[in-house]
């Protein structure tokens, strides 16, 4: 965690790196990517300001992720939906404003990229389109991919494969009403550096679905 939270002077993406100007709630410095702050404020029904003050009164900056999630959650109401998960984001929100995380980095100081795209298919025929698809590709941007493997739980579809020094990626599908969302998340990346290339890759892949 603490190599995470030095990384903080490092070069980053530049679609990654936060747009500053983008709420008055947000300082100059902070680092968390602007949409965040408005989903946040909302389910919370606390401003961005109001959290940045809890966390710096309790001594954020100099602790664990776990430990300013705890903070996070004890700050929620149990009437609100999924308040462990907004806790955890809300955590990462802040790691992300004060410079202890960059968007896109995990706990563990690796980098993960994700997309999605909505489309009107059941979860598995979701997961069938892109095996068909994509199934068969020898490559993603210059890495092999291993062998593939898809599962099933209650409310997802899983397509999931590793690629040669590049992390592991999982193909998600989650319906959503009579549609499903499809999501491609890829997780342990050494380096933000190709954060958006890998973004952009992912993004043509599924609007050729």
């Amino acid at each position: 965690m603490s190599g995470a939270r030095r990384s903080s002077s490092d070069g980053r993406s530049s679609a990654e790196s936060a747009d500053e100007s983008a709420s008055e709630h947000v300082s100059a410095t902070n680092r968390t990517r602007a949409e965040n702050i408005p989903a946040i404020e909302r389910a919370s029904g606390r401003e961005w300001s109001a959290w940045v003050s809890l966390f710096e009164a309790q001594g954020a900056p100099t602790l664990t992720h776990p430990e300013i999630a705890k903070i996070a959650r004890a700050a929620l109401t149990d009437d609100l939906r999924n308040p462990e998960w907004w806790a955890q984001a809300i955590a990462i929100a802040y790691e992300q404003h004060a410079g202890l995380r960059v968007p896109g980095q995990s706990s563990t100081g690796t980098y993960r990229v994700s997309a999605s795209r909505t489309l009107p298919l059941d979860r598995d025929a979701a997961i069938e389109a892109w095996a068909t698809a994509h199934g068969s590709r020898s490559e993603h941007l210059g890495h092999a991919p291993t062998e593939p493997r898809t599962s099933r739980t209650e409310k997802r579809s899983f397509w999931r494969f590793g690629l040669e020094g590049a992390g592991k990626v999982e193909v998600s599908a989650t319906p959503k009403g009579e549609k499903v969302v499809l999501a491609v998340s890829q997780e342990g990346l050494a380096d933000g550096e190709g954060i958006e290339a890998w973004r952009a890759h992912w993004k043509s892949l599924l609007a050729a679905l």
